[in-house]
């Protein structure tokens, strides 16, 4: 049995990320409960908890990124058997989403599936989510259990902070992130921002069309809140190039890095990408442009916090 400031917690990870899972009970001291995801013949997922749980706050470490629906499912499951195991509290972190990019009606007859996991996740029977800079802040209102939603905010500007780079230039990708490239200016001595307007005409395609702001001659730092398969932020850092930019780095939290990311992000104008570890690298998504940042040490402050009964904000001031 783990005690942590006097109450008894228990942390497990299922498969999507272990190494996260392992940095995080380094920060916290707890160790790594004992349990065993298994796969009938059929695919169907089975999960053995071989350790007491009864009474305890549980916190589980499973990413829901590419396979989305195996790690989810795992996830759910993982979830109804510690319900059943009477666990006092069940804290799931999910530091990416799956699904966060559906979190509206975008045409007609189209499911919100954001809200649609939500809903799995609460009738599954968790008690609260911990995740990382959902796509839309609003998907925080799907759930009708606590929801902490944590920043690599304080990650990057850390960061960037020790580099030694001289008329830096926040960017946003897209309009809808200016919010984000405008904290992380703030946390870097409030630099300046500019921002890509640019449309897109179908998913994971997208057409630059015009950058609004100063970037000739500057350091340009991108930040986003994922890398999917590298369209956007590639054709970006080239246009920001070609405008006049001296250098171009890239910032974002979640490294999904699909089909011809690794290669678009190789062949680029971009000098450093720097991403968390929210979901694992395998070897052949590594490129030497990828600077991977573990989110490990924060997530770890944060349950501290959680069983302390004490604020949580503190950690993404700067």
């Amino acid at each position: 049995m783990s005690l942590l400031l006097g109450k008894k917690v228990k942390l497990f990870s299922l498969s999507s990320n272990r190494k996260l899972a392992e940095e995080i009970s380094e920060a916290l001291g707890v160790p790594l409960a004992d349990c065993v995801v298994k796969r009938f013949a059929d695919g169907e997922v089975n999960i053995n908890i071989n350790e007491t749980v009864r009474g305890h706050h549980v916190f589980v470490v499973q990413p829901t990124n590419n396979p989305v629906n195996e790690n989810l499912m795992e996830l759910l499951v993982m979830i109804d058997a510690l319900k059943r195991a009477s666990a006092q509290t069940i804290n799931v972190i999910v530091p990416y989403y799956g699904y966060s990019r559906q979190d509206r009606k975008a045409a007609p007859r189209q499911a919100i599936s954001a809200k649609l996991v939500a809903n799995l996740i609460q009738v599954a029977g968790a008690s609260r989510i911990l995740i990382m800079d959902l796509h839309a802040a609003q998907i925080q209102g799907f759930f009708d259990i606590p929801v902490d939603h944590f920043e690599a905010l304080p990650i990057f500007a850390d960061y960037f902070g020790k580099k030694d780079l001289t008329d830096v230039v926040v960017v946003s990708p897209d309009h809808g992130g200016v919010t984000r490239a405008r904290n992380l200016a703030r946390a870097l001595d409030n630099k300046p921002i500019a921002i890509i307007d640019k449309r897109r005409p179908e998913p994971n395609k997208a057409e630059v069309m015009n950058i609004i702001g100063d970037i000739q001659g500057k350091t340009c730092i991108m930040i986003d809140d994922m890398i999917d398969t590298a369209g956007s932020i590639c054709a970006g850092a080239q246009a920001l190039i070609d405008a006049g930019a001296k250098e171009v780095y890239a910032c974002a939290t979640h490294p999904i890095f699909s089909g011809p990311a690794i290669e678009r992000l190789t062949n680029s104008p971009i000098k450093e990408v720097v991403v968390t570890n929210t979901i694992a690298l395998t070897p052949e998504k590594m490129a030497p442009k990828i600077k991977q940042l573990s989110v490990g040490q924060l997530f770890g402050e944060g349950i501290m916090r959680i069983i302390d009964d004490r604020t949580l904000s503190e950690l993404f001031r700067k």
